[in-house]
């Protein structure tokens, strides 16, 4: 079966990881849709849940060259972009490449790294490009972000900078597996204890990838939509449950995300829905609470819940949304 069109290469995707990953379906999809909108993704969840095995099942599914980092206090920026070292046998600079030149970079436990450190990652997640010495080298293409971190109540963390949150086109929450699953996951070690990442095989090329892009873009999304990602994003400056909302960076966020995801749910449209089901993604780790909310211990989850509650979707204007194809490209009002 060709994994060429998004939906196709999703559910390619998400049978051969589901060979060793239990659950995680929105994990999945969360990853897919990074990777069709060059998008980056926070992983977040305690310690056990599978974060680190979902990046390697994921890179390795795709076929894509795929290095690790782990993030400790003693990692130094040069460990993560390289630098350039001395050979006495040419009495010449040579230039050494981090692990960020590649295609699929794991930054592991991403908040137990120094905000010096976190920060290298900052011009290759915006520019994909990585300063060496001076030199500025281009990083391959797709280039995918994948870092993991604890949560930010556990010890030993450093909360990550707001600008370098922002960076992130998704944070995905890896809860902990419900007990139907993890019996299905002691039932699955027990018959197989070696099992893992290497009991994956490659099920995406990189013209599968290309053109599923392609079609990714194409996909249509009405003015209504639009508007509707915008009533959504300044709702969340304007509440008073935070002190910064969501960024131009955050609207463009929901308007890439969200035409993948219909596409591989195999529309040719964006819906609202597509919207609502990215909200908490795209949009709580961006955040910045204000006082009186922390004092009320509210999370940006919930307040992200508000506000998509508080926004009105589209009404009748959803059957226009839904109808126009591709091909056509007018407008949804036009309908």
């Amino acid at each position: 079966m060709s994994a060429r069109d998004p939906e196709s290469l999703y559910n390619a995707l998400r049978k051969e990881m589901g060979t060793v990953l239990i659950g995680k379906d929105d994990v999945v999809e969360g990853l897919t849709i990074a990777l069709l909108t060059r998008g980056h993704v926070l992983l977040e969840g305690v310690p056990g849940v599978a974060k680190t095995t979902i990046a390697n099942l994921f890179a390795r599914t795709t076929g894509l060259q795929y290095t690790r980092i782990q993030m400790t206090p003693d990692v130094l920026p040069a460990d993560v972009v390289g630098t350039t070292v001395y050979r006495e046998s040419t009495s010449e600079f040579e230039l050494r490449k981090g692990p960020i030149f590649a295609n699929v970079v794991v930054a592991d436990e991403i908040n137990r790294a120094t905000p010096k450190t976190q920060s290298a990652l900052l011009e290759a997640m915006a520019e994909r490009n990585a300063t060496i010495d001076g030199e500025t080298l281009s990083l391959p293409d797709p280039f995918v972000v994948v870092a993991t971190q604890n949560p930010i109540e556990m010890e030993g963390t450093f909360e990550l900078p707001e600008a370098q949150r922002d960076r992130f086109l998704f944070q995905l929450d890896v809860s902990l597996p419900t007990r139907d699953e993890e019996r299905e996951l002691l039932n699955e070690f027990d018959r197989a204890p070696t099992l893992g990442p290497d009991a994956v095989e490659r099920v995406v090329t990189p013209n599968d990838l290309l053109e599923a892009r392609e079609m990714v873009e194409s996909v249509h999304a009405a003015p209504e939509l639009k508007e509707y990602i915008l009533d959504i994003v300044g709702a969340s400056r304007d509440t008073a449950d935070t002190r910064h909302g969501g960024s131009p960076r955050a609207s463009l966020a929901f308007l890439n995300a969200g035409k993948a995801r219909a596409a591989i749910h195999g529309r040719e449209y964006v819906i609202p829905d597509d919207v609502k089901a990215l909200a908490q993604s795209v949009l709580a780790h961006r955040l910045v609470l204000s006082t009186d909310a922390e004092l009320s211990d509210l999370s940006a989850r919930e307040v992200v819940d508000e506000i998509v509650g508080s926004v009105e979707p589209p009404g009748s204007d959803t059957e226009a949304v839904e109808s126009v194809p591709v091909s056509d490209g007018g407008d949804a009002s036009e309908q």
